[in-house]
């Protein structure tokens, strides 16, 4: 069974009113997304892995010791990623549901605290990689950043939001200012009905 590219949940520009560009979109859906499916195909084609689904791909063959992962992991898991990350946003972002807004402030004081350690969070991953708001296995509600391609699947913990902070979701419209990326992702890109929707 192999993997598809999926499409856009909304247009290539439908997001660049609120700070993220046709240009990035174009780069970022269009090429880097769908390498990682073709190269994930290529990896898995002829494997034990060949009909198994992205979340049983990633949980087996994540290595907890390795410091660098398998290439099948690398593309498989950032295949996920962003089949994710461009369901968490939406033109203008959302309203924030009631229900999220009293479980973030019981989590982390405030919303706008929220804000600012899941921006810490991204800003501070050093390289590539990957900021989170998850869900625990306790049912606890905790930021964390992962590097390259790792997600809280590996840890049993189910994605409620992730933002790429890797060069290729930022440059073109930020440069090397990924702080002020990850605020106007916070601010004016995440649909937050989507992230309600996965706690």
């Amino acid at each position: 069974m192999a993997f598809s590219l999926p499409d856009l949940p909304y247009a290539h520009d439908a997001l660049a009113e609120s700070g993220m560009s046709k240009e990035t979109l174009e780069y970022h859906h269009d090429i880097h997304h769908k390498a990682y499916v073709d190269n994930g195909n290529k990896l898995i084609a002829g494997t034990e892995w060949e009909n198994k689904s992205l979340e049983e791909i990633i949980t087996g063959t994540y290595n907890k010791t390795a410091v660098a992962q398998n290439g099948i992991f690398n593309n498989i898991s950032q295949l996920w990623n962003h089949n994710q990350f461009w369901e968490m946003m939406a033109p203008g972002g959302t309203k924030m549901p009631g229900e999220l807004e009293k479980a973030l402030t019981e989590s982390f004081g405030s919303v706008a605290k929220f804000k600012e350690d899941f921006a810490a969070a991204g800003a501070g991953q050093f390289g590539s990689g990957w900021a989170w708001l998850v869900k625990d296995k306790d049912g606890a509600l905790k930021i964390t950043k992962t590097e390259n391609g790792v997600n809280p699947l590996c840890f049993g913990q189910t994605a409620l939001l992730g933002c790429d902070v890797w060069e290729h979701s930022y440059y073109i419209d930020f440069r090397n200012k990924r702080p002020a990326y990850l605020t106007n992702f916070l601010d004016n890109l995440v649909s937050w009905e989507n992230v309600a929707s996965r706690m």
